[in-house]
């Protein structure tokens, strides 16, 4: 496995002081860069500007699940990481926080974590780029075209609750070499007679199937797959909220997370290794269905190799608003780099009770209306 590089001093949530006040800056994706939270000033430091001239590294699979080397590992000691009682969620940030509540569900049950090996830590990111303002509007928005929900979710639903977080994602590449076997069916028809039910004789197409042998082979490179490392949010939502564009990863710097929570994973690179095996695999597969000729087909084998398995462990920033309504627990989240939006919601029983009655007397008034015609 190629050495990893050195990074800054400060690692995951390091501080970066204000030139004039000297307060905490954090960074500020509507201005997309460090700024005091006190007294609005630009650090002098700016992240993007000091990872220009380093590279992402893509890491031998084989050899990390082998053995990952200790300089891979690792956050700053001066970090907290705290598990949530309620979601399970474990959040990286400074030690004085550890006393904030849950940015996933909400819950003030945060507890110590200490982890049995130190983590493996992201070398790349994609810097929060969409600012709480436009968030809350989307939220709004988002809010105002759930057909069915109940009519005052957007006033009980709040979006004072929205949180910015990086949450931790695996990427994986690897070329694959298949060959494949299957029964191409070639349809063919006949024409047969027979007797209708009023004894008249009838003719009708009939359709068969021809199976020939085939065979054939492709070849597929999977760039960046990406697998999230996320508990606290789910896995759903996040589907449906990518993709992240992870050719605008930039080189990871504590800048970029100064002043906002960061995700711990909890799949880990075995089990996200596993997952995106799978998932490739079955996308493999999928293709080789395509190559196959004729109409149809039965009893594809696919045999596949691989070959130049990479992976890398990113962050990736999302707004995630959890809220309650009545006795249950929903969240929104929102890609803070695209701004697409997914989440969960509450029906109004009355709302689709009107619908159903209304559609209904439609289908009622048609049939009437129908009826009516005929005796005109």
């Amino acid at each position: 496995m190629p050495p990893v590089p050195p990074t800054s001093e400060r690692q995951a949530q390091g501080k970066f002081h204000c030139p004039a006040c000297g307060g905490e800056t954090t960074w500020d994706p509507s201005t997309k860069t460090l700024v005091c939270a006190y007294c609005a000033t630009p650090a002098s430091e700016h992240p993007e500007a000091l990872v220009q001239k380093q590279t992402i590294l893509e890491h031998d699979l084989a050899e990390a699940l082998e053995q990952l080397p200790d300089s891979a590992r690792g956050w700053n000691p001066k970090a907290s990481s705290v598990r949530c009682q309620s979601c399970n969620a474990i959040s990286v940030f400074e030690a004085e926080q550890a006393g904030k509540r849950c940015d996933f569900c909400g819950s003030s049950a945060l507890v110590p974590y200490q982890e049995l090996q130190q983590s493996i830590r992201p070398e790349s990111l994609l810097p929060l780029r969409i600012a709480e303002s436009q968030i809350r509007e989307s939220i709004r928005k988002w809010y105002s075209e759930r057909w069915f929900a109940p009519s005052n979710l957007g006033q009980q639903a709040l979006t004072d609750t929205v949180h910015g977080v990086y949450l931790p994602y695996w990427t994986f590449d690897a070329h694959a070499a298949a060959h494949w076997t299957a029964l191409s069916g070639y349809y063919y028809y006949t024409t047969e007679s027979y007797t209708d039910s009023n004894g008249r004789s009838q003719t009708r197409q009939v359709r068969h199937t021809r199976w020939v042998p085939s065979s054939g082979s492709l070849a597929h490179f999977f760039d960046d797959e990406l697998v999230p490392g996320s508990k606290g949010v789910k896995s759903d939502l996040l589907r449906k909220i990518e993709p992240f564009p992870t050719a605008e990863l930039v080189p990871y710097h504590d800048g970029f997370v100064a002043g906002w929570t960061v995700e711990r994973y909890q799949i880990d690179l075995v089990g996200a290794a596993t997952a995106a095996r799978q998932d490739m695999a079955d996308q493999v597969r999928s293709l080789c269905a395509r190559e196959v000729p004729g109409d149809t087909h039965m009893n594809l084998q696919v045999s596949i190799q691989w070959s130049g398995q990479t992976f890398k462990h990113i962050l990736v920033p999302v707004w995630l608003l959890t809220y309650d309504y009545g006795r249950k627990s929903y969240q929104v989240v929102i890609n803070g780099y695209t701004g697409n939006i997914a989440g969960e919601r509450p029906y109004s029983v009355l709302k689709i009770f009107f619908a159903v009655l209304a559609m209904v007397a439609f289908m009622a008034a048609v049939a009437w209306y129908a009826e009516n015609q005929k005796y005109r």
